[in-house]
Formats: C-alpha cells, sequence, structure tokens
C-alpha cells in the first residue's frame, strides 16, 4: 500500500495495517476481516472465521479483523462497499475474495484451494516479524531501486546517485549491501563523471559483495573509465580516428577515450565501423578482431541485458552473420 502523499493519522493507518496484516501475510495465510460493532451478519460470521482460523493455524493460516469505523482509510482504499467483507492476503495483495463464504464449510473449501497454490509456511508459531518487516522493506527498496535506474537511463545522472546513496545510507544492511544497490551506485557515479568515489565506494565493499556478478560488471566499468582524457585529447584522439580508418589501434584508442568521457554511442559506433572494415564474409565463422574484444569488453562492463547493450549486439550481428 503506498504510504507517500498522506498525512498523519492516514501513515499511522498504513503502519497499523503493514504490522496486522503486510508483515504476517509475507509467510501466511491472512483471512482479512472488514467489519463493525453494529453490523449483525458481521457478528454471525465472525465465530465461524475464528473457529476455522483456529483450525487451520497449523496450516499457516491467520486471522485479523479491521473494524471500518476506526480504520475508514483503510477500508477506503479496499473500496469495501458493504460489511462483511472477507479477503484473503498473501504478501500484501489479496488473493481471493472470501466474502461469499459464509458457512464452515464454504470456507474451508476456500482456503484449501489456496493453501494448494501458495508457498504457505506451515505452523502457528514460526512467524518471524523482522525477517517479515526485512521483505516488506526489500518490496519497496525494490521500487526505488527502479527509480535509480530510470533515472541513469534518462541521463538524470546525479539525481540517480542521490537515490542509490540513500538506499546505502539508510537501509538496513541486509539491503544495502544488495548486489543491484551497490552496482547502481558504482554506475551511477561512474555517469555522473565521479570515477574516483566510484572506486571509492566498490573498496569498501566486502570481498563477497566485490565478487556479486552486477558488481563485478560495474568494476569492470569502471576500469574503462579510469583513464579519461581531456577534452583537447578527445579531440585529438577523434581526429586520428577519422584520418586513420584503417588504423585499428586508432579506433580502439579513440573508442575507449570516449567511452569513458560517456560518449558510449560514439565509442559503438567507431568500434562497430571497425570490426565492419575487417570483417571477411567469406570466412566460415567471424574472426574475433582486436575492435570486436573492445566491444565487447564494452557489453560487458556495461551488462549483457541492458537495454543498450542490446541494440548495439543486434548492429553486431548484422554485420558478422548479415
Amino acid at each position: 500500500m503506498a504510504s507517500m502523499g498522506l498525512n498523519l493519522d492516514e501513515q499511522k493507518a498504513v503502519d497499523r495495517f503493514r504490522k496486522q496484516v503486510v508483515e504476517p501475510s509475507q509467510t501466511k495465510l491472512v483471512i482479512l476481516d472488514f467489519w463493525a460493532e453494529w453490523c449483525g451478519p458481521c457478528k454471525a460470521l465472525a465465530p465461524v472465521l475464528e473457529k476455522v482460523a483456529a483450525e487451520y493455524a497449523d496450516k499457516g493460516v491467520v486471522l485479523a479483523k479491521i473494524d471500518v469505523d476506526e480504520e475508514r482509510f483503510i477500508a477506503s482504499q479496499f473500496q469495501v462497499q458493504s460489511i462483511p467483507t472477507v479477503y484473503a492476503m498473501f504478501q500484501g495483495q489479496p488473493v481471493a475474495d472470501l466474502t461469499p463464504a459464509r458457512t464452515e464449510s464454504q470456507l474451508k473449501g476456500a482456503l484449501d484451494q489456496l493453501l494448494a497454490q501458495l508457498p504457505i509456511q506451515a505452523g502457528a508459531a514460526d512467524f518471524d516479524p523482522e525477517a517479515a518487516q526485512l521483505a516488506a522493506m526489500e518490496e519497496q527498496i525494490g521500487q526505488i531501486i527502479a527509480m535509480g535506474e530510470q533515472a541513469l537511463a534518462d541521463g538524470e545522472n546525479e539525481k540517480a546517485v542521490e537515490i542509490f546513496q540513500q538506499i546505502a545510507a539508510n537501509a538496513p544492511p541486509p539491503i544495502a549491501q544488495k548486489p543491484e544497490v551497490q552496482a547502481g551506485l558504482i554506475r551511477a557515479l561512474i555517469a555522473a563523471g565521479r570515477a574516483e568515489d566510484a572506486q571509492t565506494a566498490y573498496d569498501a565493499l566486502p570481498p563477497e559483495v566485490q565478487g556479486e556478478e552486477l558488481v563485478v560488471q560495474a568494476h569492470k566499468a569502471l576500469a574503462l573509465v579510469e583513464n579519461k582524457v581531456d577534452d583537447s585529447e578527445l579531440q585529438a584522439l577523434r581526429a586520428a580516428a577519422a584520418e586513420r580508418p584503417a588504423d585499428t589501434d586508432a579506433q580502439i584508442a579513440f573508442a575507449e577515450a570516449a567511452f569513458a568521457a560517456g560518449e558510449r554511442d560514439e565509442a559503438a559506433d567507431v568500434l562497430l565501423r571497425a570490426i565492419q572494415g575487417a570483417h571477411d564474409p567469406s570466412a566460415e565463422k567471424p574472426e574475433d578482431s582486436p575492435a570486436k574484444a573492445k566491444l565487447l569488453q564494452i557489453f560487458e562492463a556495461v551488462g549483457m541485458e541492458d537495454p543498450w547493450v542490446a541494440s548495439q549486439r543486434r548492429k553486431l550481428s548484422l554485420i558478422l552473420f548479415g
């Protein structure tokens, strides 16, 4: 449930709901009963819900009750129009409307179907609130990581740095040390032209995090930008590459400098032209040229799943395979 843009009372209601329903539902199947003291049908249904929940406790079922008069905001979020309204909740989301199940047999039948389909942890006493809270937080942090990645894709590099730094500084260590967080921070610092800060961030990581694939890729990208040249030298390398199109070393030197300067499209174009110039269509298999090796190094540094890499790989395939 979103918590941004809420007033203090609404935020408190969300926090209560998270503790009462969202956190237990990370491992359990929560029967969520919307009721009110004045509701006759609610009072008739309550003993059925309580009896079945108690009988199914060892199967990982718990009961949570929401008084619609006391928790109007939560009820409005679920668009409760009448009561009793009963949902089955798992991992913070409604997975079934149990409102039509008014008898013990109907409710048990519905629960049996859900328990057969969902990875519910059995046992009434094995709920770990800290683990559930961490799982809920990971889901929220995942959305923030996606915001950081989008900022990088949009070229808002300093914004991406700020997002990843906030996660790294404020999230619990198991989340702050996640490879996607630390690799995102390193790549954002690189994109912002802060290679030294990126190296410092990498050096501060435990060896086990440094060995994660995403972090290794980010470090390879860092290695490619460490020898960044000034604008005048970049222009000189660009001119040399243009004057000597058959000189592979000149093409690679300029491509490295262009990539380090953040001009990855130009770097890829130069290397693709060099590969095309050296490619022999009559060969049984594509040859391994230095320009191709450098382009693949760039791909690996950026990440093979990156959309930009996928686009450039298609161009490479057209050259090599027609």
